[in-house]
């Protein structure tokens, strides 16, 4: 039997068939099974919030985070949020092989309770960082979600039964966009975040409750702040880049799209052979200034070897190599980084220029020849 070593009445015990858990010294007693099999528990100990049980030929057994235990109350609140212990920046997997134990998820792992299902209602997380939004999860499957090689991941879904829930934040940032289709080399996720304070926020439709979560940096390593601020600054500079360069292109995309419909509504319209001829040259203007921008042949990884990164992959590449336990940012990196800015100022300031110039005179053009916005194609 061990005493819980921050809450006063809560006991736990090791019995010959499992455990057992009390919050009222013993007058009361619980089985807790969770995933634990049938087995004798011979000693318990507590490390570091986690409870760890030793058993009789099963191997040792962890409790990862004792914090819902030590503060659950007989409340009749519709939601409530538990306060994680302070989690160490460590990134690490869990191996799926048959005999092997399973370690925890890399990430923020928290519990929260609900006082009914809800999988019909609406459950949010976020993770806030100075007040703004960096992450956020929710109990329901994204609307037409769709994904392909080099394509978005699956997002991952809030549990929300009746009762007590566990999740883990990866401590990353919200993902990159993807672009339809398009063989994104080096994935899509966001980047990790530096150890500090970030407010957590549960909210179940009008409900909200928060608490702060503590990330430490890694206790093996001699690590610096300074590095972790010019290594976060960088990171979020990237991926700002990166999602204003999908984005712009997802929106030439569109502007190509509706270029060849009008082209094709409009064929045999002898008033409308100059906007055609203009909508074509429009159309290779911007595929030029895309080709720069992606990679549009590569399906697979190993289509790098055929065809060429071009300045989003390679933006993602020097992310990757930036995004490490350790943040000191080498010269090498600074020296890239000042590079790949560099062409992209460039791209940008083209874009900038189509959308100013070929665009505006073409969508000049459409409203001088007085073609209606609803065309009926000739059989």
């Amino acid at each position: 039997m061990r005493a819980d070593k921050k809450r006063a009445g809560l006991l736990y015990a090791g019995t010959e068939t499992g455990l057992c858990v009390s919050n009222d010294d013993g007058a009361h007693w619980q089985r807790l099974k969770l995933n634990l099999p049938i087995v004798a528990i011979n000693d318990l100990t507590i490390q570091d919030n986690d409870l760890v049980a030793a058993t009789s030929g099963r191997g040792f057994w962890i409790l990862d985070d004792l914090s819902v235990l030590q503060n659950m109350s007989s409340n009749n609140k519709a939601i409530q949020l538990f306060k994680p212990k302070a989690t160490y920046r460590i990134f690490g997997g869990t191996s799926k092989a048959v005999g092997q134990g399973q370690n925890p998820k890399s990430g923020v792992t928290f519990d929260y309770y609900l006082n009914k299902a809800a999988d019909s209602l609406d459950l949010k997380v976020t993770i806030l960082q100075n007040s703004k939004v960096i992450r956020s999860y929710t109990n329901k499957k994204q609307k037409g979600f769709k994904s392909w090689p080099g394509g978005p991941s699956k997002p991952q879904i809030l549990p929300s039964k009746k009762g007590y829930n566990r999740f883990t934040w990866d401590f990353n940032r919200e993902a990159l966009p993807a672009i339809h289709k398009v063989f994104v080399f080096g994935g899509l996720s966001g980047s990790s975040v530096a150890p500090g304070s970030y407010t957590l926020r549960l909210t179940l439709e009008k409900d909200t409750v928060e608490t702060v979560i503590t990330i430490l940096p890694n206790p093996v390593m001699n690590l610096n702040s300074q590095d972790f601020v010019a290594q976060q600054e960088m990171l979020v500079s990237i991926e700002n880049t990166i999602r204003d360069m999908h984005a712009s292109v997802n929106q030439m995309r569109s502007t190509k799209t509706q270029l060849d419909r009008y082209a094709k509504l409009l064929k045999g319209n002898e008033n409308a052979v100059s906007l055609i001829e203009k909508g074509e040259d429009l159309t290779k203007r911007i595929n030029r200034w895309e080709e720069n921008l992606i990679q549009a042949n590569q399906k697979t990884f190993q289509d790098v070897i055929n065809f060429n990164n071009k300045l989003n992959a390679q933006l993602i590449q020097l992310k990757s190599y930036i995004d490490q336990a350790d943040p000191k940012i080498t010269n090498g990196a600074v020296i890239r980084f000042n590079d790949l800015m560099k062409d992209w100022q460039v791209y940008k300031n083209e874009r900038d220029a189509i959308i100013e110039t070929e665009m505006k005179a073409y969508n000049t053009l459409y409203k001088s020849l007085d073609i209606p916005a609803l065309i009926i194609q000739k059989k």
